[in-house]
């Protein structure tokens, strides 16, 4: 929510005159429109961080089938913005945000899927995966577009310009996966290593609230019924 809030600030800021919607001239045209389908999205982005945060806060007890279906929706009209905003690109832009495009619709099929299997780790791990790739290639993509470390813009004719924004992507692909195969890796080892209360309480609970009666425990209960049985019976005859 508060990086949807600043990048709503940042874009609105950043165009001189202010980001107008159309022109005083006739016939009126539309101004700005690769701007304010930035807009959009910041703005979805925020909304999506504003119903988690209801969901969390707010609510009297946590909606996570809201939060989901919110996010779905979100990442449905991403997709459509997105696609729309391909298309007045070329060359390096123009592979950038394909690729992007990919990650995007790789994400919403994950969500769509979570709708129906909220407790499968294996989506949810994926969904992690998916999250981290697009912001990081979110983020590469604003130094190749606006910001080239080589202080050059790239070069839409040169093809291994575009060559190297794939070997680029591989590249995220490889460190986000390795990323959050650490992260796995020192939770296990964490998990296992520096928590022996659950190893403790863990094994000996388990079995006394989960085992069933075995034959023997039943036989036992039998002959101490029948002896009480025949001791009250042994009472009953010895009383006047």
């Amino acid at each position: 929510m508060t990086a949807g809030s600043l990048l709503t600030v940042y874009e609105v800021s950043c165009i001189k005159g202010g980001l107008t919607l159309m022109n005083r001239e006739l016939p009126p045209r539309f101004m700005y429109p690769k701007e304010w389908q930035h807009l959009t999205m910041f703005i979805l982005l925020t909304l999506n961080g504003c119903v988690d945060f209801m969901s969390n806060n707010v609510l009297p007890q946590r909606c996570v089938g809201l939060e989901k279906g919110t996010l779905v929706l979100i990442i449905y009209e991403l997709l459509l913005l997105m696609v729309s905003h391909a298309k007045d690109s070329e060359g390096v832009e123009l592979h950038v945000h394909s690729l992007l495009i990919l990650l995007v619709f790789l994400l919403l099929l994950v969500l769509t899927a979570e709708l129906w299997a909220p407790n499968m780790c294996h989506l949810q791990l994926m969904e992690t995966f998916l999250m981290l790739m697009m912001g990081s290639w979110l983020m590469q993509a604003g130094f190749i577009l606006y910001r080239p470390v080589s202080g050059y813009p790239w070069q839409d004719d040169d093809i291994s310009d575009i060559m190297f924004v794939t070997t680029f992507f591989c590249w995220h692909v490889m460190i986000d996966a390795s990323f959050l195969l650490g992260i796995y890796g020192f939770s296990s080892f964490w998990y296992h290593c520096y928590s022996p209360s659950l190893k403790l309480t863990g094994p000996k609970e388990a079995p006394y609230y989960a085992s069933t009666p075995g034959p023997l425990y039943k036989l036992l209960q039998e002959v101490e019924q029948s002896e009480k049985e025949d001791q009250a019976l042994l009472l009953a005859k010895c009383s006047p």
